[in-house]
């Protein structure tokens, strides 16, 4: 495997292209040291704080490198706006990669989601309403509300009378 020492992306030996993609960097390094830290994803603080403590559970120590994008924007609002690169030793790409995807901070190309609640063959199709059936429905609604709402009211008022002439 070869990476780039300036932004730490991995490739294949296969890869005819010299050039780094992400920085282009020309002179991409074959990876020699497996403690060498290479790149497996970015993000901001909160994704970063996240993809750190899934692999810190399954025992991958991370390092990140800030991505500075204004100074002065932390000061004023007081939060971090910048990018995050976090980076794995090469020994442990393989099972960062594969922790980071399962918690779905690396999307692979091409996946489909697949929804494991079957649906239900009996759904109905919601049809459009006119307008004129719209403002119908939404008038019988209100009044019907407002006769539930006076029931309750009186049936309360009827049940309290009743009581107050049991005892006196």
């Amino acid at each position: 495997m070869k990476y780039c020492p300036k932004c730490k992306k991995l490739y294949n030996d296969e890869d005819t292209n010299c050039t780094c993609t992400g920085c282009k960097n020309k002179a991409l390094k074959a990876v020699e040291d497996k403690t060498t830290s290479v790149y497996l994803c970015s993000g901001d603080v909160l994704e970063r704080d996240r993809v750190q403590a899934a692999l810190s559970d399954s025992g991958i120590p991370s390092v990140y490198t800030r991505h500075m994008v204004s100074a002065n924007s932390q000061v004023v609002t007081g939060m971090d706006f910048d990018s995050f690169d976090i980076l794995v030793p090469y020994e442990l790409y393989e099972k960062a990669y594969d922790v980071a995807v399962g918690i779905g901070a690396i999307e692979i190309e091409g996946a489909e989601i697949v929804d494991e609640a079957p649906e239900s063959q009996s759904e109905e199709e919601i049809e459009d309403m006119s307008r004129a059936k719209r403002t119908f429905v939404r008038i019988l609604t209100a009044l019907l509300f407002i006769i539930v709402l006076a029931l309750v009211i009186y049936g309360t008022d009827f049940i309290t009378a009743f009581i107050k002439s049991l005892f006196g």
